[in-house]
């Protein structure tokens, strides 16, 4: 039972509703690493990548009942495997003539595995299929298809590969409009960062009562104002507080800032739209001069400066020597530098996240981390992600705290990896 229509296929979710994905970009990176095609799977929601790459018609939330696989060859025209029950949450409203997928219906399991069968033979002669899988579930932000669905593909001659670096390709990477806007962002963010140190530090010189949550709130108001978009945060955490890499701030009740206070501020904020990619900051400050704060607090944040930029360096002397790269590589790079400064007992995070299309602020590309998990995904033109090193010292007397120095990145096709954000070398002294 076959029926053929072409469908919309989009970079990010509906309410973009901009430039088609591109499939030429996808499939000549298949190609170039002997991949016969790319296997999207999903059942009632559970994968996604597909909600990425098909969008609803109507702009709405796809609520799917049977299993649905999108199928991209290496070569060749994707088709679109979806029961006629759900069929219609596939259909657009209109037809770009040559630029969508063929649609094939199903109603048995009999013949849903016949028409994976015969795509993946149709496909080529190596039998490698890319799927939602890491080996060892080495990267769960990929890792999603359950293993009897990897078993069902094995079993019709399929060796299954890790599609992550496809991902990138296809929805991790920066549309031209993105890097424009992202520009944007990042001076708002950073001018909206240098008001609210300025704000704090106006208060606690003047003696007004002020505390994180209202430092907190004028951030908020001034992203509001600016016309950026932001789900959540910004953090803003006092001493102790900023030991604690997720930190939340209380909405009453939270600490005071006073002279002699460590204070670090983690703000992120966009150009409204899930085209757009978050400006993703984090700066630290003293409610005094230079010659007030701790020895041990100056030391760990040079340390961390340091590892900030030894993985920046590391990154972008590869990309001058054709010299590939992986997440964990660049982990390594600012890590090293932390624990031959002897603060291995403060890391608590990996080094930085993927920056790109979509509704998180972590994105789906590649991330800084040999840590948490040892990502292997490729620094690709076109992909951004945050160098963010951290050292946390909740615990240390007499107060604790902590320190996270983080900037955005870029990968351009010609100039390699950029900074797109500001950089800080001193901390904000508030004296």
């Amino acid at each position: 039972m076959a029926a053929n229509t072409t469908l919309r296929v989009f970079r990010t979710l509906p309410e973009i509703g901009a430039a088609l994905m591109p499939f030429a970009a996808v499939q000549s990176f298949m190609r170039e690493r002997q991949i016969d095609g790319w296997l999207i799977h999903d059942f009632r929601g559970s994968n996604a990548i597909l909600s990425r790459l098909v969008v609803h018609p109507e702009g709405k939330r796809r609520f799917t009942t049977r299993r649905v696989a999108l199928f991209i060859p290496a070569q060749g025209v994707p088709t679109l495997v979806v029961n006629p029950l759900d069929a219609g949450q596939f259909v657009p409203p209109h037809v770009d003539a040559g630029l969508g997928c063929n649609r094939e219906l199903y109603i048995s399991w009999r013949e849903y595995q016949d028409a994976l069968g015969r795509l993946i033979r149709a496909a080529g002669s190596t039998g490698r299929i890319a799927m939602e899988y890491a080996p060892g579930c080495s990267l769960p932000a990929v890792s999603n298809v359950d293993a009897g669905t990897i078993e069902l593909v094995r079993s019709l001659g399929a060796e299954v590969v890790s599609s992550a670096d496809l991902i990138q390709v296809s929805i991790a990477r920066w549309s031209a409009t993105a890097v424009e806007n992202h520009a944007l962002a990042s001076v708002q963010v950073g001018r909206i960062k240098d008001d609210a140190f300025a704000y704090i530090g106006e208060s606690v010189r003047a003696g007004r009562a002020i505390d994180e949550r209202a430092a907190q709130k004028f951030i908020q108001d001034r992203f509001a104002s600016a016309g950026l978009e932001f789900p959540d945060g910004p953090i803003v955490a006092v001493n102790a507080h900023a030991g604690d890499p997720h930190f939340d701030v209380a909405p009453s009740g939270s600490s005071p800032i006073r002279k002699d206070d460590w204070v670090l501020i983690d703000l992120w904020a966009r150009v409204p739209g899930e085209v757009n990619i978050f400006s993703d900051i984090t700066w630290c400050g003293f409610c005094g001069q230079k010659s007030g704060c701790p020895a041990k607090v100056l030391d760990v944040f040079y340390a961390v400066r340091d590892a900030r930029d030894a993985a920046l360096l590391f990154a972008q002397e590869s990309w001058k020597a054709g010299r590939p790269v992986q997440g964990w590589q660049l982990d390594d790079a600012a890590r090293e530098v932390l624990i031959a400064r002897g603060l291995a007992s403060g890391i608590r995070h990996r080094t930085g996240h993927s920056l790109s299309p979509g509704p998180m602020v972590h994105g789906l590309g590649m991330n800084l981390d040999n840590l948490e998990t040892r990502d292997t995904r490729l620094m690709l033109p076109g992909i951004g992600f945050t160098i963010e090193p951290g050292v946390y010292l909740a615990g240390e007397s007499p107060r604790g705290f902590g320190v996270r120095n983080e900037i955005n990145v870029y990968v351009d096709s010609a100039k390699g990896p950029v900074v797109t954000s500001g950089k800080q070398d001193e901390p904000v002294w508030m004296g």
